[in-house]
């Protein structure tokens, strides 16, 4: 139950960051939302590329979520502002 409660709270500080980043205002689910799919989307593609940072692993991979939420935020922000 404790591991699910810091995967929430991380996932929401992950997407606020990003939000701060891009200079946009969610709620907490919607950082929630970012932070967990950011962080897939980070943690893929650093993979892919076979990059990895000289941090240790904590602030490496809250880095890469943070990466893979701007990115998302920069894709979605691509789609809506077409609409």
């Amino acid at each position: 139950m404790m591991q699910i409660l810091i995967f929430i709270l991380i996932g929401i500080f992950v997407g606020w960051v990003a939000s701060l980043a891009m200079n946009r205002h969610h709620g907490l689910i919607v950082n929630l939302v970012i932070g967990v799919v950011g962080s897939l989307i980070g943690h893929y593609l650093f993979s892919a590329l076979k990059i990895s940072l000289p941090l240790p692993a904590l602030w490496a991979d809250l880095l890469v979520s943070i990466i893979g939420a701007i990115i998302l935020l920069f894709i979605l922000g691509l789609f809506r502002r077409r609409a």
